[in-house]
């Protein structure tokens, strides 16, 4: 046996989330990195860890064995290092946050320099969707949480973050033919939706119903990347933030289709429970938070005022 604390590491996510896809995320890696380690840890074992049946991954019973093993294991390496660095006067503990899937284009350079400061602080990162991270908040699972709508429901505080912007987008196939297209243009396109329970879905939904537009071809996806992709291969358009395509559209494989109404603009907040007692940790993020979100957001989205 010589598997390395990573390979743990990358299988407890796999098997906490029994998704290659949601434990890349997670980790902030590659589904092609996870995919690699999550072999190379396996190919030590004579029994298999994982199944897979249809397109979903399962672990084994010898596999979930395993992933308690690695669990007691890797929180023993954190309490090492937490004495470690607690003897010489540092910040440690944990740090646990919940985002909406798109924020995950958001949360990581509101995160890196306050991690890179405090090498003791241990970051627990749940990226999902909308109705789960009010959830996580409310049952006071997680110390912050980032949306871009805000709950009505709870008693909570929050910390304005950066403007988020949602638009109509097409693959590089698609002909924009008028300067500015009418609501109702919509109802001649295929629509690709996020699942129910999405922020970005609940945006788009009030927008069509405030307009009283009908939709008749319709596309279902479970996250942010798929919806990127089934737009790319020509399957439909949707209107989906700004801060999540980049890339695609600085490569030219996406484009903004103007239409009247759009962009929708909303605001990524950091939001907490009112009266809440901060550990140590959180109260030192939520200062870094206040101290430094301009700066972070001149340095980091500048590239937004092109929209």
């Amino acid at each position: 046996m010589n598997y390395t604390l990573h390979q743990l590491q990358v299988f407890l996510k796999v098997a906490q989330t029994e998704s290659v896809t949601k434990a890349s995320e997670e980790l902030f890696l590659t589904q092609p990195a996870v995919s690699i380690q999550l072999k190379n840890f396996q190919d030590q074992f004579d029994i298999a860890l994982t199944e897979v049946v249809g397109r979903k991954i399962f672990i084994t019973d010898f596999g979930k064995e395993i992933a308690e093993a690695a669990e007691n294991i890797i929180n023993q390496v954190h309490a090492i290092n937490y004495k470690t660095l607690a003897h010489k006067g540092l910040l440690t503990g944990k740090l646990k946050l919940s985002i909406v899937s798109t924020g995950k284009y958001v949360m990581p350079y509101f995160l890196a320099d306050f991690l890179k400061q405090n090498q003791g602080v241990e970051l627990l990162l749940d990226v999902t969707n909308k109705l789960k991270v009010i959830e996580s908040l409310d049952k006071n699972e997680v110390d912050f949480s980032l949306v871009s709508i805000l709950p009505n429901d709870l008693q909570i505080d929050n910390v304005a973050l950066l403007q988020n912007k949602l638009f109509l987008v097409g693959n590089a196939d698609f002909e924009i033919t008028k300067k500015m297209y009418p609501q109702n243009f919509l109802e001649n396109l295929s629509i690709i939706y996020r699942e129910k329970g999405s922020g970005t879905r609940l945006v788009m939904e009030d927008f069509i119903k405030r307009n009283g537009l009908l939709i008749q071809k319709k596309l279902e996806l479970t996250s942010n990347e798929a919806v990127k992709q089934a737009i790319v291969s020509g399957l439909g358009c949707s209107i989906m933030p700004l801060i999540g395509i980049k890339n695609e559209l600085h490569n030219g494989d996406l484009k903004i289709i103007p239409m009247k109404g759009l962009p929708i603009k909303s605001t990524w907040h950091l939001v907490w429970m009112r009266h809440k007692n901060f550990s140590p940790v959180a109260n030192a993020f939520l200062n870094h938070i206040k101290k430094d979100k301009l700066k972070i957001i001149k340095n980091k989205f500048s590239w937004f005022e092109e929209y």
